[in-house]
């Protein structure tokens, strides 16, 4: 009988999100998140100087810059300057970068063999608090300490202030703990749907492909089907992060609104 071992026969789904060791990892410590961490680093630093390039020269660089020029307005039109106005032009670079780092880390994802940096909660909760200092910085930048405090705690009547107060601080440590959560569980989750799915395609030996062949088409079927979905997911979880991230920075540094 001769074995033919299609996908992690046996094996734990999870398998397919958790951290893997690489080559580097004896000597560097960069293990498979850190690296796909990297190579989206990599292609943001490689794609958009050539992107900005062509934008200044005044050509489209063809369709390949046009799409990632209209990404770039995207954010620009949609997010940033409907909550800040053309004034919040100056956290561009930020917020694009929060945009395409996620959304390339969410890509890689679904090539075979690699795998997710953004389903990693160390990951997403590096990017949260990054989001959060930024938009505290600038909050007491744009008003003064003094001032972003109070706007920031002391909301509604001066007789409930006691009250407001435990309450707003508590809901200021909710909004990064929600953006890594939420980034991080909607990646895991999709990616242990899909390895369940997949699962059950496995073939041992010839004989199980007459046995269970029908289970294993609609299993690959319905896997296909999944793999178009957590490419939309990709990209909403990017918008969603940068979306929110866009909206506590429009807070922070107009509090009064």
């Amino acid at each position: 009988m001769i074995d033919l071992p299609i996908f992690f026969a046996g094996s734990d789904p999870l398998s397919h999100v958790l951290d893997h060791s690489t080559w580097l990892t004896s000597f560097t410590g960069i293990t498979k998140h850190v690296m796909m961490l990297m190579i989206a680093s990599g292609l943001c630093l490689w794609i958009f100087p050539k992107v900005a390039k062509g934008m200044a020269g005044g050509k489209t660089g063809g369709r390949f810059g046009m799409f990632f020029e209209a990404l770039l307005l995207l954010v620009r039109d949609e997010m940033v300057r409907p909550f800040l106005g053309k004034d919040g032009d100056r956290f561009l670079p930020v917020i694009w970068t929060f945009f395409f780092v996620i959304l390339f880390c969410n890509l890689l994802g679904m090539i075979p063999g690699s795998a997710t940096a953004t389903g990693n909660i160390s990951v997403t909760v590096a990017l949260a608090a990054v989001a959060c200092v930024f938009y505290h910085f600038h909050g007491i930048k744009e008003n003064g300490f003094v001032h972003y405090l109070q706007a920031l705690l002391l909301v509604g009547p001066k007789p409930l202030w006691p009250l407001m107060i435990p309450i707003e601080m508590f809901g200021h440590i909710v909004r990064p703990c929600a953006l890594a959560v939420r980034l991080f569980a909607n990646m895991v989750g999709g990616h242990v749907l899909l390895a369940v799915i997949m699962s059950f395609t496995v073939i041992t030996d010839f004989d199980s492909i007459f046995k269970d062949g029908s289970i294993t088409l609609v299993s690959a079927v319905a896997a296909l089907a999944l793999n178009f979905l957590e490419l939309m997911v990709a990209g909403i979880q990017a918008v969603v992060f940068t979306f929110l991230t866009t909206v506590f920075l429009s807070l922070s540094v107009h509090p009064e609104h």
